[in-house]
């Protein structure tokens, strides 16, 4: 045990600790009156730190001789000498790193304090201090009216993301002025600079070669590189097993003389469904009876276009999207950087919603180029955000501002989109067909269409009576560990390959629909391997109005059965559209499939040479980058009709067995085609609104269009009988029409 300090010792202790803090205030100490280059030098080795090391180097050897005959002392002071000597050296060491760099950093200062001032470093710095104090002013330009505003803005928020940085402004009124008037378009050109439009507003080399057809899908699977996606995955091995039919297609299209050949274009498919966060909670649920309806469509598109000779880049990733476009790096602030080399990009609305964020203002430049797949469509009132906004048909959906027929459809319910489609996956052809046909004879067997039990909640007791006549069979996602809920009478085979699904369906007479999915390609598969289709009827019919599923969607549909398009055009005997609720016809339409032998039979539209020739008339005669009238269809297809009180377009057109045709609204819109009517106008007044061109009993006024982006099929209203633009369509062929080539 160790002695208490005695009062001796006790002093000693605190003369030493104060003699070391006077060193320590003694070697930082800098006088005031001290200059910088008397600071800067000094001899840091000679005068400061070497000084204390000596003086505690002396102070060490005294503190030991006085207390040689304190033996309880002497272990305790010199032990915490040598502590203290060991945490001074160290800070010692630190104080003389640190004042050699500010040291460094002094000298740097007045060597440019002293530098010439006719040296180019120092001219430049001078010449950039005198334009911003007196050349870069913001100019005064009635031909530019948000120069001002913009400059403020950026001045603001120039830091907000790197692009502007990477475009060279560092917050000074010259930075700002160019790049308002060399990158982006807000500012006149300022004196002595390139007066050239910006980067992304020059035209890129036109392409003069002519897209040939193409006996060979191979530039499109090494565009699909990312195989470790389910959904790439998907869209690859859908493309490969249906290769040979497409290139079948492609021969027999080229054969024929009256096929536009059209120029080979470069095109981008980016699927944002399948990008970033949401693509992999998208991804996740392929596997797990998720939709492949737009994978479907996704692998038609990819097909089509190459074997129609384009040049196909297909991605999901959106890090790979910025470089193709040549995204500025940062938040999507700034525009591109140089002309978009696509001529088209095919996308969804969540690619459009990528794109925008990637392209700041050369997104609307280049707007004309976008092809939205859109499965249920975007009518024209939800499409302009302005209108959408004010008339209540404001969604998360809609407000893009694009031509109507931009947006590409599943299936042609919406006139006023255009009908993209997809191919239904017949596994055999011809006379193969017919063997297999006859060697494996279809079985009383109906499979229900559904991958997910709760699509059969409230629909058991109708598949019961389905039941009685056959035997059922299933592809539900069957979840790890939970028992099934579905009714003990179902085979359920879980999710099957599309190989084993095309079996399974071969085997059977009946495909059933409970409701949902609503219009899938599902259906029009099965029907083209000769199931019969019985399906639920909606009583009222389904809209955004009272079913969740459509509320928010940019469209005001009614869907009167699970799959519109097959009750409306391939209907019976192929499509049975029941209520679910009613045994007696339920049993009626089980007994009717029973005594019809039903042929496989697909719609042209959904064939690969259908879907080949309708995108090829897109692609060359639609051209939504032009200020002129529209030409294609010509307006000698066009046939007028007047509309009943509260009827749309589309429904008049229908009912005629004709279609609307949206790019003839041009030749109505004005007062002779009320007068080619008969109709009597007191007023002709032009408006906004998507119920226009029309005519109003009351008062007998007449109402033209001002915006043509809300020329509408689809819209109707009790006041007022609609001028109708109506066509024949191609049968099998609804996109399409005679003498539309």
């Amino acid at each position: 045990m160790r002695a208490p300090l005695r009062p001796r010792s006790g002093c000693l202790l605190l003369c030493l600790c104060m003699s070391v803090l006077t060193l320590i205030l003694q070697t930082f100490w800098v006088p005031l009156e001290m200059t910088p280059d008397e600071m800067t030098g000094r001899s840091l080795e000679g005068h400061g730190f070497r000084s204390l090391a000596l003086q505690l180097k002396d102070l060490t050897s005294r503190v030991n001789k006085l207390s040689r005959d304190r033996d309880g002392t002497r272990d305790d002071l010199s032990l915490l000498l040598q502590s203290f000597r060991k945490d001074q050296q160290g800070l010692a060491h630190l104080v003389e790193r640190e004042i050699k760099r500010v040291s460094q950093k002094i000298e740097k200062l007045n060597h440019q304090h002293e530098q010439p001032l006719d040296t180019p470093q120092s001219q430049d710095q001078y010449k950039t201090q005198t334009e911003s104090n007196e050349n870069c002013k913001v100019p005064s330009d009635p031909t530019y009216p948000v120069c001002a505003e913009k400059m403020e803005f950026l001045r603001l928020h120039w830091k907000t993301d790197p692009c502007y940085a990477f475009y060279g402004v560092d917050g000074s009124t010259c930075s700002l002025l160019k790049y308002l008037s060399q990158t982006e378009d807000f500012c006149p050109p300022q004196v002595g600079l390139n007066h050239s439009p910006p980067a992304w507003h020059h035209k890129p080399l036109s392409h003069s070669e002519k897209g040939e057809i193409r006996t060979s899908l191979a530039p499109l699977y090494e565009s699909i590189t990312n195989i470790s996606s389910p959904g790439l995955r998907f869209i690859r091995s859908r493309v490969q097993r249906m290769e040979q039919r497409w290139i079948h297609a492609g021969l027999s299209m080229n054969q024929r003389s009256n096929i536009t050949v059209s120029k080979k274009l470069m095109v981008l498919l980016y699927p944002g469904t399948l990008a970033g966060s949401l693509g992999q909670r998208f991804e996740a649920m392929v596997e797990k009876g998720g939709p492949l309806g737009e994978l479907v469509q996704w692998a038609d598109l990819s097909a089509s276009l190459t074997i129609l000779g384009h040049d196909v880049t297909l991605t999901t990733s959106q890090h790979l999207l910025h470089s193709l476009i040549g995204a500025a790096p940062g938040r999507g602030s700034c525009p591109i950087q140089r002309p978009l080399t696509f001529d088209l990009i095919y996308t969804d609305y969540h690619g459009l919603a990528h794109l925008q964020g990637a392209m700041g203002i050369a997104f609307r430049h280049y707007q004309c180029r976008y092809r939205i797949l859109d499965s249920f469509g975007t009518e024209p009132a939800f499409n302009l955000g302005s209108y959408a906004h004010t008339h209540e048909y404001k969604t998360l959906w809609g407000s893009w501002g694009l031509h109507p027929q931009q947006y590409m459809t599943m299936f042609p319910h919406t006139p006023d989109n255009s009908f993209l489609g997809f191919v239904t996956e017949e596994a055999l052809k011809g006379e193969v067909k017919k063997e297999a046909m006859h060697s494996n004879k279809k079985g009383n067997v109906a499979v229900v269409y559904a991958k997910q039990e709760y699509m059969w909640e409230g629909k058991s007791d109708y598949v019961k009576v389905i039941n009685e006549e056959f035997e059922i069979h299933t592809t539900v996602y069957k979840r790890p560990g939970i028992p099934s809920q579905l009714p003990s009478f179902v085979m359920n085979h879980g999710l099957l390959s599309q190989d084993n699904f095309v079996q399974l369906l071969h085997k059977a007479k009946v495909f059933v629909g409970l409701g949902f999915p609503y219009e899938g390609p599902a259906p029009i598969e099965a029907i083209a391997m000769g199931c019969a289709f019985i399906q639920p009827q909606f009583n009222p019919p389904h809209s955004s109005k009272n079913n969740n599923f459509y509320k928010g969607k940019p469209t005001t549909r009614k869907i009167s059965s699970q799959h519109p398009y097959a009750e409306e055009f391939i209907r019976k005997p192929y499509v049975w559209t029941v209520d679910v609720n009613n045994r007696t016809e339920i049993q009626q339409a089980v007994k009717g499939i029973l005594r019809t032998e039903v042929q496989p039979f697909t719609p042209r539209e959904f064939t690969c040479e259908g879907m080949l020739e309708r995108l090829q008339a897109y692609i060359t005669h639609q051209n939504f980058c032009s200020k002129s009238l529209p030409t294609w269809p010509p307006r000698s297809v066009l046939r007028v009709l007047l509309s009943p009180l509260g009827a749309s377009c589309a429904d008049v057109c229908r009912h005629s067995s004709l279609t609307c045709e949206p790019a003839l609204f041009y030749y109505l819109n004005s007062a002779a085609a009320f007068t080619s009517l008969e109709l009597n106008c007191s007023s002709v007044e032009a408006e906004v609104s998507h119920l226009f061109p029309a005519y109003s009993p009351w008062g007998q006024q007449c109402h033209l269009q001002v915006e043509p982006l809300l020329f509408s099929c689809a819209g109707s209203d009790p006041s007022f009988r609609r001028l109708c633009p109506c066509r024949e369509y191609t049968p099998g062929q609804v996109a399409l029409c005679p003498g539309c080539s």
